[in-house]
C-alpha cells in the first residue's frame, strides 16, 4: 500500500461507469460507490473541501489507497454497489439494518389436490403466492379460517397416489376437511373448494359472506343450532379479515408507500404494503451511519438496499421526494421484477394521504424510540457514569468481573463476564479449568484464572505485531478499564497481586455481599464504598456479580455432570461413547442401570449379554 501513488493513480481513472471502493491503512473498505464517470466522481472527493460534510471529510483523510470496477451501463454498477454493500459494510454507508423474513400464504396449485400453506419464502415452485405480510399471526389465523371455509387438507399425503391407504385424520372427522384422501370428492370438486379460496385470498369477501350468512339461516330454520352457531362463528371470523382491508385503492395494484424520519442521529424508513389496492401492513426499518446526510440520500440507500434484498417487488413505489438515479433504478427494478415498475411522487389525492400518514408513523417510531433509547442509556451509560463518580475515575467503557466455582474443591472452575458501556459483550465471556489447585482454595484458583487472562492478553498483543490473532482469542487482546471482583478485601488483594506481578495497572474493586449474599456495596481503595441500592449504578453491580456467579455455576455443573457419568461407566472395558449414550437413553439413570440385572441391561440397544454381565460386575463393586 506503500507504493499506492494516489495523484498518479487518479491520473489513470477511466471516463467509463463504474464502482469505487475506498480503502484505509489496514486496508479495510471503508466506503463503496458507484458512478456514471469514474474519472469525474473519484477525482471530486480529493478536491479542495467544496462542502461535502466533516463525515466524507474525515473517510477522505483515512483514505490509504482506491481500487474500482469498470462497468458496461451504469445499471450493471448500480448491482454490483448494492452486492459489494451488503457483503463487506463499509462504515462510510448508509446501511439498513434489517434481518427480517416476511411469511406469505403459499396456494400450492400445481398439486392435483392443492393445500394452502404459511411460507417464508416465495420460490419459483408454480405455486401462488399472497403477500408479504407483517404478522406471521394473522397469516396462520388466515390459512386456518380458510382450511375451515373450504374443508381443504392440511396432510402431507401424497394424493391421488395414497387415496384409501390410511384412515382420514381427525380434521375429516370434525368436518373441517372434505377428506380427498377417503376418495368422497372428486379432483375436480376439490379443485372448485381451491377455486374458492383464491377468490378469497384475492379480497373477494362477498360471495363467502352471503354463502355462510345464508347457511346460518337455513340452518337456523332447520332447528340445527350447532351448525348455526359454527356458521355464525365463521361469518364473525371473514368479517373481521375484511374489516382489516378498509383502506383501498380502485387501481388494485401492489405499491410500497415509503416516508421518512431522521434527526441528527437516526432515522427511520416506514413502509405501508399495500397489495391488490389494499393496505395489508406496514414495517419500519432503522438506518445507521446517517450522521449529516439529508433525508433524500438516506431513502435513496433505502430503496437500493431494501429491494436488491427483498424476493416480492411492487409495481409501484410511492416517495415523499425525488431521489437521485430514479430512473435508472426504476430500469434495475423493472428488470428484477420482469415488468414495468414505476416510482412516483404523490403531490394530492390518495397517495398523499397514505404518505402523511407513513410519515406520521415514521415520527412516531423515532420519538418513542429516543425515549426507550433514553432509558436503556441510564440503565447502561448512566450506570456507569455513577459507577464512575463513586470510585472516581474517568472513561470506563469495560468491565470486567471473575468468580470461581467448586463444590469442595471438586472441579474448580473460574469464569469472566466482561460489560461495555454497561451491556453484557457475550462473545467475550470466557471460561477457565482450574489447572494448578487441587481442594477448596479460591484464591490460589482466582490467582490462576487472573494470571491466564492477563498473560492471554500480553502474549497477543506481542503477536498483533507479527500475524492476525484468531478470532476465538482476539477478546483478551483488549485490558478491561475496571476489574470487578466478587468479594471484598481479600479477592480485591489477589487481583492486585496479580497485576503488580505482570507490571499492569487496572483499577480492581471488590462487590461487598451482606449475610443474606446480596451485594451491599464496593471495596475500593482500602475502603468500603456505600452505594444507594435504588441507584443505577448499583443494579448494574448487582446483575454482573450475579451474571459472573451464574457463568461459573453453570460451568461447573456441565463439568460435574460429565465427570459423573464418566466415573461410573466409562471405566468398563467395552463401554465406549456410543454404548454409553445408549445406556444413559435406555435407564435415563446410573442407579437405574444399577439396579437392573444382567439381562435387563442386555435389553438396551447395542449391548451384548457379555458386555451387560460385565457392567453389571463393575457396578457391583462400585
Amino acid at each position: 500500500m506503500s507504493d499506492f501513488d494516489v495523484k498518479e493513480e487518479l491520473k489513470k481513472l477511466p471516463n467509463k461507469p463504474g464502482v469505487y471502493i475506498m480503502r484505509d491503512s489496514n486496508d479495510t473498505i471503508m466506503y463503496v460507490g458507484k458512478a456514471v464517470n469514474l474519472h469525474n466522481r473519484v477525482r471530486s472527493y480529493f478536491r479542495a473541501n467544496i462542502g461535502r460534510g466533516p463525515q466524507i471529510d474525515r473517510m477522505v483523510e483515512q483514505i490509504a489507497r482506491f481500487e474500482y470496477i469498470v462497468t458496461d451501463s451504469e445499471l450493471e454498477a448500480l448491482v454490483l454497489e448494492n452486492n459489494l454493500i451488503k457483503e463487506h459494510c463499509p462504515r462510510y454507508n448508509t446501511l439498513l439494518k434489517d434481518d427480517k423474513t416476511y411469511p406469505y400464504i403459499k396456494v400450492t396449485v400445481s398439486e392435483d389436490y392443492p393445500r394452502v400453506l404459511f411460507s417464508r419464502l416465495m420460490k419459483k415452485d408454480r405455486s401462488r403466492y399472497f403477500g408479504p405480510f407483517t404478522s406471521a399471526a394473522a397469516v396462520k389465523d388466515t390459512i386456518d379460517l380458510i382450511n375451515k371455509l373450504y374443508g381443504l387438507r392440511t396432510c402431507n399425503r401424497v394424493l391421488p397416489r395414497d387415496i384409501g391407504l390410511d384412515r382420514p385424520c381427525l380434521n375429516y372427522h370434525m368436518k373441517q376437511c372434505s377428506g380427498p384422501c377417503t376418495g368422497n370428492i372428486t379432483k375436480e370438486e376439490y379443485r372448485e373448494h381451491v377455486d374458492k379460496a383464491l377468490e378469497f385470498l384475492n379480497g373477494n369477501y362477498g360471495l363467502i359472506i352471503k354463502e355462510l350468512e345464508q347457511k346460518m339461516n337455513d340452518a337456523s330454520e332447520e332447528l340445527d343450532f350447532e351448525s348455526a352457531a359454527k356458521y355464525r362463528d365463521l361469518l364473525a371470523s371473514v368479517k373481521v379479515v375484511a374489516q382489516k382491508q378498509k383502506m383501498t385503492d380502485s387501481s388494485m395494484e401492489d405499491k410500497d408507500i415509503i416516508a421518512i424520519a431522521s434527526d441528527e442521529n437516526d432515522a427511520v424508513v416506514q413502509v405501508f404494503f399495500v397489495r391488490d389496492g389494499r393496505l395489508i401492513g406496514r414495517e419500519h426499518f432503522y438506518m445507521t451511519h446517517v450522521s449529516e446526510n439529508p433525508e433524500k440520500e438516506i431513502l435513496l440507500n433505502f430503496v437500493k438496499q431494501f429491494y436488491a434484498g427483498t424476493p416480492f417487488i411492487p409495481r409501484e413505489l410511492v416517495l415523499p421526494e425525488s431521489i437521485e438515479d430514479m430512473e435508472i433504478i426504476q430500469e434495475w427494478l423493472s428488470e428484477r421484477k420482469s415488468s414495468k415498475v414505476y416510482i412516483t411522487v404523490p403531490e394530492r389525492g390518495q397517495k398523499e394521504k397514505l404518505m402523511e400518514l407513513a410519515a406520521q408513523n415514521a415520527r412516531l417510531i423515532l420519538s418513542k424510540d429516543k425515549e426507550r433509547i433514553k432509558r436503556e442509556e441510564g440503565r447502561t451509560i448512566g450506570a456507569v457514569k455513577e459507577i464512575e463518580k463513586l470510585l472516581g475515575l474517568k472513561d470506563i467503557n469495560r468491565m470486567e468481573a471473575y468468580d470461581i466455582s467448586n463444590i469442595s474443591g471438586f472441579a474448580n472452575v473460574g469464569s469472566m463476564v466482561v460489560y461495555e458501556k454497561g451491556k453484557p459483550k457475550k462473545s467475550d465471556y470466557r471460561k477457565f479449568r482450574i489447572q494448578s489447585v487441587s481442594g477448596p482454595d479460591d484464591y490460589a484458583c482466582m490467582h490462576e484464572v487472573l494470571t491466564r487472562r492477563l498473560l492471554h492478553g500480553i502474549e497477543e498483543k506481542k503477536d498483533l505485531e507479527v500475524r492476525e490473532i484468531d478470532a476465538r482469542y482476539g477478546s483478551f487482546t483488549k485490558f478491561p478499564d475496571l476489574i470487578l471482583m466478587d468479594g471484598g478485601r481479600g479477592q480485591v488483594n489477589i487481583c492486585l497481586r496479580v497485576l503488580d506481578e505482570l507490571g499492569i495497572n487496572i483499577p480492581v474493586c471488590g462487590m461487598v455481599k451482606d449475610d443474606n449474599h446480596r451485594t451491599r456495596g464496593l471495596y475500593y481503595n482500602n475502603v468500603e464504598l456505600p452505594i444507594d441500592t435504588r441507584s443505577e449504578g448499583f443494579k448494574l453491580i448487582t446483575r454482573i456479580q450475579d451474571e459472573a456467579h451464574r457463568f461459573a455455576i453453570e460451568y461447573h455443573r456441565s463439568l460435574r455432570s460429565k465427570a459423573q457419568v464418566k466415573s461410573s461407566l466409562d471405566d468398563i472395558p467395552g463401554i465406549g461413547p456410543a454404548r454409553r449414550k445408549s445406556l444413559m437413553k435406555h435407564f435415563r439413570s446410573i442407579e437405574d442401570i444399577r439396579n437392573a440385572t444382567a439381562d435387563e441391561i442386555a435389553e438396551t440397544p447395542g449391548i451384548p449379554l457379555n458386555v451387560a454381565i460385565k457392567i453389571k460386575e463393575f457396578l457391583d463393586k462400585t
